[in-house]
């Protein structure tokens, strides 16, 4: 993964153009919502650990994700925080919490359906009966037919970044190329690649795990509309 993404070969990068997302914010708004009482938080594609940080004031927590770069620079920046190495689709913690995140399209870089399957049984493995599951995910492809351009601020000073977007219907992969040129003048390339989970896709994976949707929307109090949404829903076994 980190030769296909910039942000993964330069975490501090990444922590500071994400530094803004709110994702966090909406996950702790949601399970307010869903599982008041919840004090334990298991967040499965951490990344650099921005978001277990601001669930970490409220959660007992834990972060996994599958880089050792980002987990090792997640315990570098954040020491006092729980962070581990481990592959979504077969990592066990041998503990079951109340909370299970999964934020950041973490989810969409899986990208087989028999690999998907595993990971929300890896998710089941860490609920507790009654623990809510709270997903960030595209529910829609990006399908913008002209490329975009932007600026985005970095610790050196701002870069421009060109984005063209591709749509593979039979395997449902949106793919993002982007072209960056940094503040020095260096040019970088890289390409993502994202699995859309449809709403009902979703709910299927989530049923067979045993978990029941109780929510699908774009934040606290908004519709469903997408392209990215959030999945809620409660673990019944």
């Amino acid at each position: 993964m980190e030769g296909t993404n910039v942000f993964y070969r330069n975490p501090a990068l990444y922590d500071a153009v994400q530094s803004d997302t709110g994702s966090a914010e909406t996950c702790l708004e949601l399970i307010e919502r869903h599982r008041p009482d919840a004090t334990t938080l298991v967040d499965f594609g951490c990344g650099t650990g921005r978001d277990v940080e601001v669930l970490a004031k409220r959660y007992e927590c834990v972060g996994v994700d599958l880089q050792p770069g980002m987990v090792e620079y997640a315990r570098r920046v954040r020491p006092e925080l729980d962070f581990r190495a481990g592959d979504m689709r077969t990592v066990r913690l041998w503990k079951r919490m109340d909370a299970v995140t999964c934020l950041g399209n973490s989810l969409a870089y899986v990208h087989d359906n028999y690999n998907i399957g595993r990971v929300f049984a890896t998710f089941a493995a860490h609920a507790r009966a009654g623990a809510i599951l709270v997903l960030c995910s595209p529910v829609w492809p990006v399908t913008q037919p002209e490329p975009t351009q932007s600026t985005v601020d970095t610790p050196d000073g701002p870069a421009s970044v060109t984005i063209r977007y591709a749509w593979d219907l039979r395997t449902q992969i949106n793919t993002m190329h982007r072209e960056w040129v940094f503040p020095a003048g260096e040019r970088v390339s890289d390409e993502i690649t994202r699995r859309v989970l449809f709403p009902r896709e979703l709910e299927q994976y989530a049923t067979a795990a045993g978990f029941e949707v109780v929510d699908m929307t774009d934040g606290p109090g908004m519709g469903l509309t997408g392209p990215v949404a959030y999945t809620v829903a409660r673990y019944t076994r």
